[in-house]
């Protein structure tokens, strides 16, 4: 369906998705323009800052970026520029259709939770950030690392992985299945170091990415019993909107889903190409991006060219 405007009246367009970004799409800048131009997503930030009990606004405005990198603030400070950037937009009265579903890509499954009603921002806030320090705090104890490998199918990296982890009898197993010839594998570094060594010799490109925690593999399992309590010390609500999640590659239908997903996610795969392919399926021919970066436009252009997709990451783009 292509859209077009009628005289005075919203955009009439194919069904809309919000989705939204998760670590390592944080920069220095992000969400200033927003607290600049909307009074709703200054207030947002504001919020964040009160309940962390530090400026997270201004690590986010000024960095340092070694310092908003870190996981414990990085988590938070997407959280809260996704959750601005969304306020803004309802905010601004845009010509957006309200989206048929969300999802977010790891930890954005928070903010995709908040714009569907499910969970409180000040809850969100709070739990992405005991999220980051119990991930933190596993990767110190059990340090790994994470690599991309381009170019292979699915199935080729999982069973490179399984290969590599018998041989070094250390953890490594798929961490997101982000597109088409995109999965990240995530583990200990002498079954990572293994498998990206497989994955070379049967024609991938591998990038080693610049971190120090396995997310999304077994190394996370020491924090789950925690992070599981403080979930559970959380109130939640059956989403307004339909919630596309990372573990089972479709929608999260009560308050234990939605609580089981959260934990599962620390141990887990996202299945990004699934969860496209699951919302392109109930008809969605527009995704857009709400916060900072554009990396899963990149991903979803991959993963279904036939659709629109846009981003909505400053002020700028809801003017747009």
């Amino acid at each position: 369906m292509v859209s077009r405007r009628l005289a005075g009246q919203r955009w009439i367009m194919g069904e809309v998705a919000f989705i939204f970004p998760g670590q390592g799409s944080q920069s220095v800048g992000m969400g200033l323009t927003l607290a600049r131009d909307f009074k709703v997503a200054a207030g947002t930030f504001a919020e964040a800052d009160a309940i962390l009990g530090f400026s997270l606004s201004t690590l986010c405005f000024d960095g340092p970026g070694e310092t908003l990198t870190e996981t414990c603030n990085a988590q938070p400070a997407i959280l809260t520029t996704s959750v601005a950037a969304w306020r803004a937009l309802r905010a601004a009265g845009s010509d957006v259709s309200d989206p048929i579903c969300v999802a977010g890509h790891s930890l954005g499954e928070y903010s995709a939770l908040v714009a569907a009603g499910a969970l409180d921002f000040a809850d969100a806030v709070r739990l992405t950030r005991a999220r980051g320090e119990l991930m933190a705090s596993a990767g110190r104890a059990h340090p790994g690392s994470m690599a991309a490998i381009l170019r292979l199918e699915d199935d080729q990296v999982t069973a490179i992985c399984a290969e590599a982890a018998a041989e070094t009898k250390d953890v490594v197993q798929v961490a997101n299945y982000n597109s088409p010839g995109q999965v990240v594998i995530s583990g200990g570094p002498a079954g990572v170091t293994a498998a990206t060594a497989l994955a070379k010799a049967a024609g991938a490109r591998v990038m080693p990415l610049a971190v120090s925690v396995a997310a999304h593999s077994a190394l996370m399992a020491p924090t789950a019993e925690e992070f599981a309590a403080r979930v559970a010390s959380v109130p939640f609500a059956l989403p307004k909107t339909p919630v596309i999640g990372n573990v089972n590659a479709g929608p999260l239908n009560s308050v234990d889903e939605l609580r089981n997903e959260l934990v599962a996610q620390l141990t887990s795969p996202v299945r990004w190409t699934a969860s496209v392919s699951y919302m392109v399926g109930m008809g969605v021919e527009r995704f857009i991006e709400i916060g900072p970066g554009s990396v899963l436009t990149g991903l979803i252009k991959r993963i279904a060219p036939g659709v629109e997709t846009a981003n909505i990451a400053e002020s700028g783009h809801i003017a747009a």
